[in-house]
């Protein structure tokens, strides 16, 4: 099976990478040609273009950075869809553009997946990260080797959209639970607590989350890294507000945090890294946030494990 990559950012660069690693035939296209040179010399080949790639390969997964830039790479290979090819969509992008962008494929011959990745870029590097996948069955069933290698937990969501659907709200969750552990540091600090054990009785506690035992400690050494950042915060949770909206359900929490990062946005600019949202209660504190022993970055210390199917609970196949 020949497979394609599109997208090699701090996501679909170590997501290939998963690939190369475990022996897929792979071609890669990047609109920067230092990240697909990189590939390159670690064995897969390039393409010139979009189109190119759907032509060559069975299956062509793209990881991009907006619903506009998967529209304008997906008019790009739909002349080249046929029976047996296969898109697999592993950006985080809307519902309903999923649907209708996979509708297309579906309609040219092709079949279609939208397979969103959710745990963290320090866990797409190893192949321990988790996928959700909407798409019928049979399409599930074909695109699961490939799934199992680029991930370890690989959910069938249901339908083409369910997935993306899913990743937004997963990603809205992880986005409170930032917002919230902000406050709770700051708020520890403040009340003269020693951060260290604050991190320490929020991990142990029914407080803790994703979240708090991964950016909180980038949080506490001061690098705030997580290769994420404040325009794709808002993107995402602008995306499950739209959801929201559409379904008639009256939000409450997630309109504030649209705001929080609208004015973190306007301080700190659009790029800025997403856990340094805390900045606005340091800055208005006038605490300092950081504590001793923790990494600049997440790293998986986890071996690489061969990936299944996860099956929801009351369910069976």
């Amino acid at each position: 099976m020949k497979i394609g990559f599109i997208g090699l950012g701090n996501v679909g660069g170590k997501l290939s990478g998963s690939l190369l690693r475990n022996g897929f035939d792979l071609t890669v296209h990047d609109l920067n040609a230092d990240l697909v040179s990189g590939k390159v010399a670690q064995g897969a080949r390039a393409a010139e273009s979009p189109a190119q790639m759907m032509r060559q390969c069975d299956v062509v997964i793209t990881c991009l950075p907006s619903p506009a830039a998967s529209d304008a790479v997906l008019q790009e290979m739909l002349p080249e869809v046929r029976a047996g090819k296969i898109w697999m969509e592993m950006s985080t992008t809307d519902q309903a553009e999923a649907e209708r962008l996979g509708g297309m494929v579906i309609a040219a011959g092709g079949a279609a997946a939208d397979c969103p990745v959710s745990g963290g870029c320090h866990r797409a590097d190893t192949g321990n990260i988790s996928i959700f996948a909407g798409c019928d069955r049979p399409t599930f069933d074909r695109i699961l080797p490939l799934l199992t290698t680029l991930g370890r937990r690989v959910l069938h969501t249901g339908d083409l959209g369910s997935a993306s659907m899913l990743k937004v709200l997963t990603n809205y969750l992880a986005t409170v639970h930032l917002a919230a552990n902000a406050e709770a540091l700051v708020t520890a600090k403040a009340a003269g607590m020693d951060l260290n054990t604050a991190y320490e009785a929020i991990k142990i506690s029914s407080g803790t989350s994703f979240s708090h035992v991964t950016e909180s400690q980038v949080i506490l050494n001061g690098s705030r890294d997580i290769s994420f950042t404040m325009d794709l915060v808002k993107k995402d949770v602008g995306l499950f507000q739209d959801i929201a909206e559409r379904n008639g359900v009256p939000l409450e929490i997630s309109p504030l945090i649209c705001q929080i990062f609208d004015d973190g946005i306007a301080r700190y600019g659009e790029r800025e890294l997403s856990p340094n949202i805390i900045r606005r209660l340091e800055e208005a504190t006038g605490l300092d946030i950081r504590a001793p022993g923790f990494p600049p970055e997440m790293v998986d210390d986890e071996p690489e494990e061969p990936g299944y199917e996860v099956i929801p609970t009351g369910k069976g196949l």
